[in-house]
């Protein structure tokens, strides 16, 4: 699978510039006002005890902002934030190392936590609930069982797949937050302050212009703004028009509802070769040459949440919104008639 500049998940590129266009506190935080609303309470309730904040569960699509809000946690309350990911702990010994090195307070943040091995899990279940670590000493009949007692910490766990996480480790978060997909408005204003950021000025609508084919997912915004400051450099004055926004959206193939050409490749494929569907997963992988999985797991997720793609018991079917998107004929099940085009508009 190649790279797509509206994938929502991390590449090198972002790496390199993320850091700096993380806000740092929650006053500086964009969206997500519900969550960030709760979270406010929750630690300013914290320091007035005295107390670690309860455990954090983060979960939603990726690009939303899951690992932004875990450092501003640990900025707001004061503490050191220790980062990790699931599949880096292999053992329960990593795990025991990183909780005995932890302060009183401190954030222990771990990425991709629905993917932590399941011997992990039962070593990380005393730590959350009593601030203990059971471990074992010794081999065989001579073994034995030690309690070694640790600071209060706060764990912050993410995910994209919060359905994988099992049972008794989801129950032990206290604050569990779901990351909505942001709106053009929010988006605009973080293609705004991304821009200041990183010295490029933009004007008139072309942050709104940017933002509507973000998939309202903050870290595309930045990268597709990255991509137009380039256009901006070389072919403009090195400000960002409107005009020249869309103009270099044209040029990436990202059209104004986020769709690349992947995306129209799928949806055209099924419509001119198997009338729109029904059509298998298996079959719609042979035509565009991608494997099952990726169609599943990256392509179909955006197209049926904007309601150009259904799932059916008996395949996937093109809706009639995506005709009309493709400036092509609606079928006759949908009420068109051979030959006619509905405006793409």
């Amino acid at each position: 699978m190649e790279d797509r500049i509206i994938s929502a998940n991390l590449m090198m590129e972002d790496s390199a510039v993320e850091l700096s266009l993380r806000p740092r506190y929650l006053s500086e935080y964009i969206g997500q006002t519900k969550a960030k609303e709760n979270l406010k309470v929750f630690i300013e309730a914290a320091k007035l005890r005295k107390e670690a904040l309860d455990h954090v569960l983060l979960y939603g699509p990726p690009g939303l902002g899951k690992t932004t809000l875990s450092n501003i946690i640990a900025n707001e309350l004061g503490v050191n934030l220790r980062t990790t990911s699931g599949p880096a702990i292999e053992r329960p010994g990593d795990l025991a190392a990183l909780l005995t090195n932890l302060q009183e307070g401190d954030v222990l943040f771990i990425d991709e936590i629905h993917r932590l091995h399941r011997t992990v899990e039962e070593v990380l279940y005393p730590a959350m609930e009593d601030f203990a670590l059971d471990i074992m000493i010794g081999k065989g009949p001579s073994a034995r069982s030690v309690r070694l007692e640790l600071p209060p910490f706060t764990l912050i766990g993410a995910t994209t797949r919060a359905g994988l996480l099992s049972a008794p480790l989801r129950d032990r978060f206290g604050v569990v937050s779901r990351l909505e997909f942001y709106s053009v408005d929010e988006l605009a204003f973080i293609i705004s302050r991304t821009s200041e950021i990183l010295d490029v000025g933009i004007v008139g609508e072309a942050a709104q212009e940017i933002a509507m084919r973000s998939r309202g997912t903050p870290r595309i915004a930045n990268r597709l703004l990255k991509r137009v400051r380039d256009f901006a450099q070389v072919r403009g004055d090195g400000i960002i028009t409107h005009e020249l926004a869309r103009n270099a959206m044209e040029l990436i193939q990202v059209d104004p509802l986020g769709l690349d050409r992947i995306d129209h490749k799928m949806l055209t494929a099924m419509i001119t070769n198997y009338r729109g569907g029904p059509v298998g997963l298996d079959t719609i992988a042979a035509t565009i040459g991608e494997e099952s999985q990726t169609i599943e797991d990256v392509y179909e997720p955006y197209l049926m949440q904007i309601g150009f793609l259904q799932r059916t018991p008996r395949g996937r079917v093109v809706a009639p919104q995506a005709y009309r998107h493709l400036g092509l004929p609606l079928p006759e099940q949908f009420g068109g008639a051979a030959g006619q085009t509905e405006d793409m508009n």
